[in-house]
């Protein structure tokens, strides 16, 4: 499959809406739709970014993330009040899934957020999601924490493993 990937801008907000709702909608992942809608949206502004892939004039992957400080906990003490990355949504088109689209994403989105300065890089997951936590493994990302957390995950185990990434 031929593809390319490229930095969204604001007029892709709502295919990138639609990409998410309609392929990353399953039992282990926790995605309401105002949150979704309100994250996406700031790529407009610039609070939010993503990296897509698109191939023959359609939209089939997208890698989203935020600066934040809300895994303060988690930093080494040497960089507890420094900014970090949280990767938002990582959506692969059913069609598309399962042929590496998402780990090279994955890994461009580590690379851009590391080109901008930022060391620390973190994504979570259902802990019984073996897709999103293969995909995760590939790009560098070792599991940090998994915590009780029924308000996001109303299925299996109820738990978010946390991940950050790892330099090899």
């Amino acid at each position: 499959m031929q593809w390319q990937q490229r930095v969204a801008n604001a007029a892709d907000i709502e295919a990138l809406l639609a990409l998410i709702l309609e392929h990353g909608s399953n039992p282990w992942n926790y995605l309401p739709p105002a949150e979704v809608t309100a994250h996406l949206r700031g790529i407009a502004d610039g609070s939010s970014h993503a990296l897509l892939a698109e191939g023959q004039g359609a939209l089939f992957g997208l890698v989203s993330h935020v600066r934040t400080r809300r895994f303060r906990s988690h930093q080494p003490d040497s960089r507890i009040d420094t900014e970090h990355a949280y990767i938002c949504e990582a959506v692969i088109h059913r069609n598309a899934a399962g042929q590496g689209v998402g780990s090279a994403l994955l890994r461009q989105v580590v690379a851009d957020i590391q080109a901008a300065g930022i060391v620390d890089i973190y994504i979570d997951r259902h802990e019984e999601n073996a897709a999103s936590a293969g995909m995760m493994r590939k790009a560098g990302f070792v599991e940090i924490a998994t915590v009780a957390d029924p308000e996001r995950r109303s299925n299996g185990s109820r738990r978010t493993t946390l991940c950050r990434w790892q330099a090899p």
